[in-house]
């Protein structure tokens, strides 16, 4: 028997607000144990929730890039369920009037698109964290306790593990153009729960589905889908039966475990949150958060390719990230040269960031910096040999490139005479090589250019190299 996957996710994108979602207490992450809380994150008798503003307007910023509809009128409710981490014995969410309805976003895997629903999107409040092995015990540490939450929710549209992860990466790539969320998958900012199924081919009917909790990685996510749906089929396959429940994703050894049983998918008791009253969005908050909006990463991956003429490839890798694009564009407005540009930041700049271990936020190098570096190669100032230590000149100590170039004596050498004074010398010790090229072997031709950069120190003009070495070399 043949089965189809049948997927679906449930992410947390933790907000990037200076304050939790109910009171004031700060989010600032790795804080000493319980630092960050007040009476009402702590759930004291008395203490009353207070609606943080900029939380409903990043849920509006999500909704509207992801194609959803913004509900008008929001009510929170308690979730009810018992645990030690969830101080008020309930989680404050939303549950029938969510802020965002009915979104969708479009992924590409491989050369084909395809369109994922999204259910919905509300607001909520995080739990704490449990710390086990302390002292032979177990603390609980409630400084993540009303941190603020967007949960999205998609339809269960997905058919494979790429396909889940597509989807991952464009929402994420989202989240963080829009500055909601700070990304950061190691902290817990943006994790994600999948609900995985199986049925046979050609069935419409959904199979039984585990959900499998708190993966926070693009990498964990593809393997925990995959395994779970390879456990399904051969447990069906081999006469049993799956069972609705919750799993963890154990990364080490690649399997996902059985957590805990869920006989019901809606078992928490929902009702309206008394202490909070119902929030109206009016047509022109949602305006004004609509005008706000950055760029979004699919209208500047189109732009990228007409503005600056740039391949689909480029424009791709560009656009990863609102950093990466913004760097690359602040260049290649000031050099006026935009492949140039993409090459050097793709190339380069990344290759110098990843070697360093270091994000874009904290280069040594500015935009401005590497477009006098690529105007310097562009008017044959210096050849692409010596931009590259001009580059390394810049990444450890700052500067102006033209200056360093000037400094240091690295300017290109064009002068005829003394490229055809090397290339004599380099010829007369080489009259083997000569007589080969001229026999009809042209490979010999590149080392012959290797050997007068050489002897150049890497400061010759490679036109003029080149140009002067087959009228010589010609005989």
């Amino acid at each position: 028997m043949r089965f189809q996957p049948v997927i679906g996710l449930e992410v947390h994108v933790q907000l990037k607000t200076d304050s939790k979602i109910f009171c004031g207490c700060s989010t600032r992450f790795g804080a000493e144990p319980n630092l960050n809380t007040c009476p009402v994150c702590l759930a004291l008798p008395g203490a009353l929730p207070v609606l943080n503003q900029k939380v409903v307007e990043f849920a509006i910023m999500a909704g509207l890039a992801t194609n959803c509809s913004i509900s008008p009128t929001n009510v929170f409710a308690r979730k009810n369920y018992f645990y030690p981490d969830l101080p008020k014995g309930y989680q404050i969410s939303q549950f029938d009037l969510p802020i965002c309805l009915a979104g969708h976003l479009d992924i590409a895997v491989g050369d084909q698109t395809k369109r994922i629903g999204i259910t919905r999107i509300h607001m909520e409040e995080d739990a704490g964290k449990l710390v086990h092995g302390q002292g032979g015990g177990s603390g609980v540490d409630l400084n993540r306790a009303g941190t603020p939450l967007l949960e999205v929710v998609s339809e269960p549209d997905m058919r494979t593990a790429d396909e889940a992860v597509a989807y991952l990466k464009k929402l994420y790539q989202i989240v963080t153009y829009l500055g909601i969320c700070d990304g950061n998958m190691e902290e817990g900012s943006f994790r994600c729960d999948a609900n995985v199924s199986v049925m046979p081919v050609g069935s419409d009917t959904f199979g039984t589905r585990a959900e499998i909790k708190n993966v926070n990685s693009f990498k964990f996510v593809k393997a925990a889908i995959e395994y779970e749906i390879a456990r399904q089929c051969e447990l069906i396959e081999d006469g049993g039966k799956v069972v609705q429940e919750t799993r963890l994703f154990d990364p080490n050894k690649g399997v996902t475990r059985s957590m805990r049983g869920k006989e019901e998918a809606h078992d928490y008791r929902y009702f309206p949150d008394p202490d909070l009253v119902p929030v109206v969005i009016s047509d022109d908050w949602i305006t004004r958060v609509k005008e706000d909006l950055p760029e979004l990463p699919e209208t500047k991956f189109n732009r990228f390719l007409t503005e600056y003429s740039l391949p689909e490839y480029d424009a791709d890798v560009l656009t990863s990230s609102r950093p990466l694009a913004d760097y690359f564009e602040q260049c290649a407005q000031t050099c006026t040269n935009a492949k140039a540009a993409a090459n050097w930041v793709m190339g380069e700049l990344t290759r110098s960031l990843n070697d360093n271990g270091i994000s874009l936020e904290q280069c040594p190098v500015s935009p401005d910096q590497l477009a006098g570096l690529i105007r310097l190669i562009d008017a044959g100032t210096i050849s692409g040999t010596i931009a590259k230590k001009v580059f390394e000149e810049l990444w450890k100590n700052g500067g102006d490139a033209a200056a360093i170039v000037e400094q240091q004596g690295l300017a290109q050498v064009s002068d005829t005479g003394a490229i055809e004074a090397a290339i004599d010398q380099i010829m007369a010790a080489n009259m083997g090589q000569v007589e080969e090229y001229r026999g009809g072997k042209d490979k010999v031709f590149g080392f012959f250019v290797g050997q007068v950069m050489k002897a150049m120190k890497g400061k010759a003009n490679p036109a003029v190299v080149n140009d002067l070495l087959k009228q010589k070399l010609a005989g």
